[in-house]
């Protein structure tokens, strides 16, 4: 790129005149077409997870791409229509849209530019779901927190690329939870879900176990006196965690899910909740919507 740069600022005059001299070199100054040619411009697929609207006709959008981890881009004039009635962004992108996405790539600005974007799914049947909807929202805020810039996940992308067409229907519950699961154990902030964290030793299932959020998993008993923010943590809800853990995959898709009720989701998906936040060291916006009753307490976790 930097050949191509120089290459537009010389250019030669004439040729050797008759004294056989070099011919001269004249400098140029370069045109916009040509700054813009000579950018690096990525294309990959991408999934919005973060949407701010900038001006009448501009957004700032979080993508998650599939091998660029997450990009910070503007959308200039992504409400902009032409006088045919369509734009460049077809009217601008929505939460959780997947699409195409050609966008530029320096690491010395905090926002690159998006420059086309070609919508493959917009997942409308989420439209009609409210808790589904409110799944994938919450999926994509936590997400933008795990994931860093320029640390792509693929698999990652194609599971949450798979979860969203998944969610709307009666297995909203199980899907979402083992891929909540998957996101953690894949970015490095899995909780221990099979030994203490304190004195390493395996949980006996027959005790009181509790959780920690500061120390990252399981307490056992004798530990937990010296644990102030210990937590009692049911012994079903656990082995239902860690049997989603174990569950068979085909090409890291996972099989034969156990049909899950919000009974048991929710005290998981709390529990979890604070955990992210603790990890991340930032509240997040989306929870209280996926769960039923924020101050319940049911299978107390």
């Amino acid at each position: 790129m930097q050949a191509f740069a120089f290459s537009c600022l010389l250019t030669t005059k004439g040729t050797k005149d008759t004294k056989g001299e070099v011919p001269r070199v004249r400098l140029q100054t370069p045109r916009l077409c040509d700054i813009i040619d000579g950018m690096a411009l990525l294309r990959d697929r991408c999934i919005c997870l973060r949407k701010t609207e900038y001006s009448e006709t501009s957004q700032i959008l979080v993508l998650l791409s599939r091998e660029h981890g997450l990009v910070r881009v503007i959308a200039k004039g992504a409400h902009r229509r032409t006088k045919a009635g369509a734009g460049k962004f077809d009217g601008g992108i929505d939460f959780l849209d997947l699409g195409e996405a050609v966008f530029t790539d320096s690491e010395a600005r905090d926002l690159n530019t998006l420059t086309d974007w070609k919508l493959q799914n917009g997942h409308q049947h989420l439209r009609k779901d409210l808790r589904g909807i409110y799944l994938g929202l919450y999926g994509a805020e936590v997400l933008s927190l795990v994931i860093e810039e320029r640390d792509p996940h693929p698999e990652l992308f194609d599971r949450f690329a798979a979860v969203l067409s998944a969610l709307g229907g009666k297995s909203n519950e199980e899907v979402f939870l083992v891929f909540e699961l998957d996101v953690l154990q894949e970015t490095g902030h899995l909780p221990e879900l099979s030994s203490c964290v304190a004195c390493r030793q395996p949980i006996n299932d027959r005790e009181a176990m509790f959780f920690s959020i500061s120390r990252g998993g399981l307490i056992c008993q004798a530990c937990s006196p010296s644990v102030p923010d210990r937590q009692s943590i049911d012994h079903r809800l656990l082995r239902l965690l860690q049997s989603l853990l174990r569950l068979p995959r085909d090409g890291g898709v996972p099989q034969r899910l156990p049909r899950l009720t919000r009974h048991q989701t929710d005290p998981i998906n709390r529990l979890l909740a604070r955990y992210i936040q603790h990890q991340v060291g930032r509240g997040l916006k989306s929870a209280k919507y996926i769960l039923l009753n924020p101050q319940s307490t049911a299978g107390t976790l």
